[in-house]
């Protein structure tokens, strides 16, 4: 008696037709190198970064245990069920334009997730893919966390070395994502689930936005990173409510994203600008 086909198979990456596709001769990435497991793709990049890994160095697992999110939460997911990738760029540009490496990265998530996918994937500031509430595959009051992004920066060889990474839920089914908000491409109906072709869209968009990032010596605002990230940005309009270190909120409406990338809030008190390191979180508005 034989088994019924998996509707949704898993199959491994393909390193050698990655470094094809993505490796090349005057091209942002060096080599794409694929780990059969490992607790944090960016643990384990930054300390590369850290021993003198070179510029455009890309790795990637099959399974990742010990995943890294903002403010240290953790997270893990099944085997080949997600594309868990991060990358490491050595950017010639002001320490100041840094913090617009986790939104160019999604920007890139977005791009990659629209283009192959057909998910109405959007942004929610700082850091996560989401699908908006009102653009679910099926009836749902809340959006739903599609990917997380965080990006690190080392300075120990004296110039900066930053690692982004990015986890995108791709063919998990309900019961194996982390968290009650959390969706994958397959739960939004999408068929598209070759994370090879995810991996190579992504980081296709992502070089394309970060050379032209570098290009402006990292002005998100001349390169037309901060417009791009503006447009995709579904925080923007919304009443909010952030949560402050020290159980402070604000409560007031996300009216815009500033130059270095920070969230523009008008409360009651007037407009305040907030970096992603003093949020701790942010929430929908009543």
């Amino acid at each position: 008696m034989t088994s019924e086909p998996d509707p949704f198979p898993r199959p491994p990456l393909d390193t050698a037709a990655l470094d094809a596709v993505l490796v090349r001769p005057g091209g942002l990435w060096r080599r794409i190198e694929v780990l059969p497991e490992t607790g944090s793709t960016n643990t384990d990049l930054a300390a590369r970064a850290a021993a003198g890994a070179p510029h455009g160095s890309v790795l990637v697992t099959e399974h990742q245990t010990a995943g890294k999110g903002r403010l240290g939460r953790g997270f893990s997911v099944p085997p080949r069920a997600a594309l868990t990738v991060s990358l490491l760029v050595r950017p010639d540009a002001p320490v100041s334009s840094l913090s617009w490496l986790s939104p160019l990265m999604g920007v890139a998530g977005v791009g990659a997730v629209r283009r192959l996918t057909g998910v109405k994937a959007s942004l929610k500031w700082p850091n996560d893919v989401i699908v908006p509430a009102g653009l679910r595959s099926g009836a749902a009051p809340s959006d739903g966390k599609l990917a997380g992004i965080l990006a690190e920066v080392d300075f120990s060889s004296g110039s900066p070395a930053v690692v982004v990474g990015i986890g995108l839920n791709v063919s998990q089914s309900r019961s194996e994502l982390p968290v009650d908000n959390a969706v994958s491409l397959r739960g939004e109906g999408s068929a598209a689930l070759d994370r090879g072709a995810l991996l190579a869209a992504v980081l296709g968009e992502f070089e394309e936005l970060y050379t032209v990032w570098t290009a402006a010596g990292g002005d998100a605002e001349a390169s037309g990173l901060a417009s791009a990230y503006r447009d995709t940005c579904a925080t923007l309009g919304r009443p909010v409510r952030v949560h402050l270190p020290g159980g402070r909120v604000l409560e007031g409406t996300a009216t815009g994203v500033d130059s270095e990338a920070r969230l523009l809030v008008r409360g009651p008190d007037g407009e305040r600008a907030l970096s992603a390191g003093d949020v701790v979180h942010v929430r929908p508005g009543g």
